[in-house]
């Protein structure tokens, strides 16, 4: 994967902007914007806190029987066992990333927005985003090019993060739970913004032009081959093993903050 600076990346999205008007780029979340995983932080921020409800006990217990793992009668040691099925491989991505957005049943959505607002600013979200992902975002601001942000982490703590880099909420494509009469249920709206699902997810918020699409991740591999531009940030390995599916990806030189 060749590794190119920024000044070459936004040449290359300019050139695009000239050929077609109205377009859009996409980035990932969490190791793309911003170091670290923002619905983890939101995850134990909520463990800590103790403050999984009731409304989500029999929906954990009925996650972890699917996948082997030992109920236990309080909630919270029950999250903590799921996270680290998850960590050892037990548990698939896409369910945890489902059950960190629906383990705030209960919550009303306000209550959950606000509790994300204090994790972001707890966790110093400002002080993890990465810079080279910062002055593409800020190229793209002053371009008139709209950004949006399109991650399987818990919708709330995503618009919260995203503030830090200069994007709205309105441009966030997250994880949502469903809510019915004011407060937040044990499901969660699909497609959830993960693998095939990213561009799934974006594609009903949007048809314009894909200029370039930012991740570091493997489930980012959908998102980055509908993109024009596809870039690397910061890639994990699991994205480096797989780039030679994509021979058109580029990995974004990492500056300093």
């Amino acid at each position: 994967m060749r590794i190119e600076r920024v000044e070459e990346t936004l040449e290359r999205i300019r050139r695009e902007v000239e050929r077609t008007p109205d377009g859009v780029l996409a980035f990932d979340g969490d190791g793309t914007l911003w170091s670290g995983d923002v619905g983890d932080d939101l995850f134990m921020a909520l463990l800590e806190h103790g403050g999984v409800r009731p409304e989500a006990r029999v929906a954990l217990e009925q996650l972890g029987a699917r996948h082997g793992v030992e109920s236990h009668p309080d909630a919270v040691t029950l999250a903590h066992a799921l996270f680290k099925a998850f960590e050892a491989g037990r548990l698939p991505e896409k369910d945890t990333y489902e059950m960190m957005a629906w383990i705030f049943a209960g919550w009303h959505e306000e209550e959950m927005r606000g509790f994300a607002l204090d994790v972001v600013a707890r966790r110093g979200v400002a002080g993890r985003v990465h810079p080279e992902a910062r002055r593409v975002v800020e190229w793209a601001r002053g371009q008139g090019v709209d950004c949006y942000v399109v991650s399987a982490s818990p919708r709330a703590v995503v618009e919260a993060a995203v503030r830090e880099v200069g994007i709205t909420p309105d441009f966030v494509v997250a994880c949502t739970p469903k809510e019915e009469g004011g407060r937040l249920l044990t499901s969660v709206f699909e497609p959830v913004p993960y693998g095939p699902g990213k561009v799934n997810s974006l594609r009903l918020r949007t048809n314009r032009p894909l200029y370039a699409a930012f991740g570091d991740n493997v489930f980012d591999l959908e998102l980055l081959a509908a993109s024009r531009v596809p870039v690397a940030i910061r890639p994990k390995a699991r994205l480096r093993d797989r780039a030679a599916e994509l021979p058109a990806l580029v990995q974004l030189h990492p500056e300093e903050a």
